[in-house]
């Protein structure tokens, strides 16, 4: 027998009399049972209790909480209890005393069951015809809640919680014992949500911490175990006051309060507010993101009931210069506008803002939406380029307003317009946003090793190379929080970083976990990423998006899509990568202007104050790129066509956009009529409903 077998054994019989009594109390004194055959069942049953070192307590959980990255909370994840933890220290004296006064008046004198009580129970009980009065002490409850998962309605249960709260009581003391019962008695459900333990209770009912109400409102709290759905204060405020005012009484009558407080608080109103602690979000959008994120990671029970303090990379200062940024500038009545912060150097999202409404519309535009890149899509095709060793500047091709192209042998003629004359050089057709001479590279270069580059450096849409996604055709359109993942690459000097939403993770029993922490991966050197960054400044200081420098250096693209459906623009510092588009949600309306007219301008606004400390140049590659004239089927030589006098020049502010919707930018195989976007649900928010996008249009 072993040492813990022996002392239950000794405890047992050292107070048989006692289980006795309280066997033949539950059991019903009256009935009058020989005494030895009752003792004898009385001390079998109890016997067979399981001792509480070898159970696990049933925990009913905790909401988890998700914070901004200045440590402010974003809010509670939906649950269906709602409760937090706290500390005796912090819970009202009047509180525990309430609770005892009601619950259980010799809390502090019995070890675990109340004899008296019992007996005081079974007369009670016997004179009224039915259950007027219970015996259960705190413990007694206490261990119900924490051990005993469907309790039945038996003697024989009622006997094993019995020697179950005597058992607890040997290994915790009372503050220790009060403090659990704080915390795990159910005090009502509202909304759908039960309210566990006292500073749920108190912040659902009062908008309070529990460490902050008055007496009366202690006592309305300690009244509600007993039969939280009968005396809920929202729903029954008459039987609420009365069983609030049999608490005051009880109060009172052991010594708690004096007469004058009780009069007092027994003529008071309820003081009840219903709360909004547990449904109030900030930053909605990102707050379901984040969510989302965790249940990927850790299931949904575990994220619902965890009790985890989720810790985020979201700036609220630059959600708030994200919005304002929008609200600056023009918005087309029927459009909405959608802005993506990425921190270049880890990934982190620092800001996830939108025009949207959540209240109107829950769909997250910024991460959720998928909407044609149109040009914005042109630097991976640069980056591949220059990867294969192309120099932007000696590298030239003639750049018509329009132009046929074949593909592939057997493939469909690819016509496509969105030129100039003469000849460019790529450094030229970035800044310009040349889509015929951009054509003509991506099948030097090979729609494969575009597309390969793109997923590396962080898009995750479909690709399917073909040549027009050069120009954002793609079949399912990216988010904008893609692409402002993918261009962070470029910023960070070619190494990429997951999208991070989430820095730590902390559970409740003080593990900590850090779930994209990471190095990031080089996907292309330095050098390649300082050659692009270099080359794409140009659509700032004299490209498409003239006047849109923020005075410190910075690379970016804009993009148009067709029938100007959606309109980008898509920049980086050294630290900082910012995407941004416009267009409507549940249509292709056409937007009344291009990127740099609508998307730039939001983009300006938001990097001049997000994006300017420091104020550096990106850094001197440590492995330049090695760089020379590349030569493909359509390369020319940089005095081809000046014959004409037509030679594009930086600066010339020369326009290779038209307004016409062309038809010509479809790869073989991307039918007009496809569906490239667009979420499930009425209205398809985020997409276009129908049509493919040539993206042969842009500045």
């Amino acid at each position: 027998m072993s040492a813990r077998a022996r002392h239950r054994q000794e405890r047992s019989r050292g107070s048989a009399g006692k289980k006795i009594l309280l066997g033949l109390g539950v059991f019903a004194i009256a009935i009058a049972i020989a005494g030895g055959v009752a003792a004898g069942w009385v001390l079998d049953t109890m016997g067979d209790a399981p001792s509480i070192d070898d159970l696990k307590p049933l925990d009913s959980g905790e909401n988890s909480q998700i914070f901004a990255a200045d440590g402010t909370r974003l809010g509670f994840i939906d649950a269906d209890i709602v409760r937090e933890r706290v500390g005796l220290r912090k819970i009202p004296k009047a509180l525990e005393e309430a609770t005892i006064a009601i619950e259980d008046e010799h809390f502090y004198e019995h070890s675990g069951v109340d004899f008296q009580a019992i007996v005081r129970a079974f007369v009670e009980n016997t004179e009224a015809g039915e259950t007027v009065q219970g015996a259960s002490t705190i413990t007694q409850q206490l261990v119900r809640n924490l051990y005993i998962k469907k309790p039945e309605d038996t003697i024989e249960r009622k006997l094993i919680e019995a020697q179950m709260a005597m058992d607890y009581e040997e290994r915790y003391t009372k503050k220790e014992i009060l403090e659990q019962y704080l915390n795990t008695a159910t005090y009502g459900t509202n909304g759908g949500d039960t309210a566990v333990g006292v500073e749920a209770a108190s912040q659902v009912y009062f908008n309070k911490p529990v460490d902050k109400i008055s007496l009366g409102q202690a006592a309305l709290l300690a009244g509600l175990p007993q039969a939280p759905s009968q005396y809920n204060p929202l729903t029954n405020a008459e039987l609420a006051t009365q069983r609030r005012n049999l608490v005051l009484k009880a109060m009172r009558d052991a010594g708690f309060i004096d007469a004058s407080e009780h009069s007092r608080w027994a003529s008071t109103g309820l003081q009840t507010e219903r709360g909004v602690r547990y449904d109030t979000r900030t930053e909605p959008y990102f707050f379901d993101y984040v969510q989302q994120e965790l249940i990927d990671e850790y299931g949904t029970e575990v994220v619902r009931t965890g009790g985890l303090k989720v810790y985020t990379t979201i700036e609220p200062r630059l959600q708030q210069v994200a919005r304002d940024a929008i609200a600056a500038n023009y918005v087309p009545a029927g459009a909405a506008a959608a802005l993506v912060s990425t921190d270049a150097e880890t990934g982190e999202i620092k800001a996830m803002a939108s025009s949207s409404t959540y209240t109107d519309n829950q769909f997250n535009l910024a991460a959720q939406g998928r909407r044609q890149p149109g040009s914005a899509f042109k630097p991976f095709a640069l980056t591949a380029a220059v990867d294969q060793g192309a120099d932007p500047d000696s590298t030239f091709y003639s750049a018509p307003s329009s132009i046929t192209l074949t593909p592939c042998t057997g493939c469909p003629p690819w016509p496509v317009s969105g030129g100039s004359s003469g000849t460019i050089s790529l450094r030229q057709a970035t800044a310009n946003s040349v889509n015929t001479v951009y054509a003509q590279l991506v099948l030097d270069i090979g729609p494969e090793a575009m597309d390969e580059m793109a997923a590396n450096m962080g898009i995750t849409a479909e690709l399917n190379n073909y040549p027009a996604e050069v120009l954002g055709a793609l079949t399912y359109g990216v988010s904008v929080l893609e692409m402002s993942n993918a261009y962070a690459t470029l910023a960070n000097g070619g190494v990429h970083h997951e999208p991070t939403a989430i820095r730590k993770v902390e559970f409740l029993d003080g593990e900590v976990d850090e779930p994209n922490l990471n190095k990031g991966e080089r996907v292309i050197s330095d050098g390649v990423a300082y050659t692009v960054a270099d080359v794409m400044k140009g659509a700032l200081e004299y490209g498409t998006a003239a006047g849109q420098g923020i005075g410190c250096p910075a690379s970016g693209k804009t993009g148009t899509t067709e029938a100007q459906a959606d309109v980008w623009f898509v920049g980086y510092t050294p630290h900082v990568s910012t995407a941004v588009w416009m267009g409507n949600p549940n249509d292709r309306t056409p937007m009344p202007g291009y990127g740099a007219d609508l998307a730039a301008p939001i983009w300006n606004d938001y990097m001049t104050v997000a994006a300017t400390e420091p104020c550096d140049d990106f850094p001197a590659p440590t492995e330049p790129a090695s760089l020379g004239t590349f030569f493909g089927e359509y390369t020319v030589s940089e005095d081809y066509g000046e014959k004409d006098g037509e030679v594009l020049t930086p600066g010339d502010g020369t326009e290779t956009t038209t307004e016409e919707e062309p038809d010509d930018a479809y790869a073989p195989g991307l039918e007009p009529d496809a569906d490239p976007v667009g979420p499930p649900g009425n209205g398809n928010p985020g997409g276009p409903p129908g049509g493919g996008d040539p993206g042969g249009v842009d500045p």
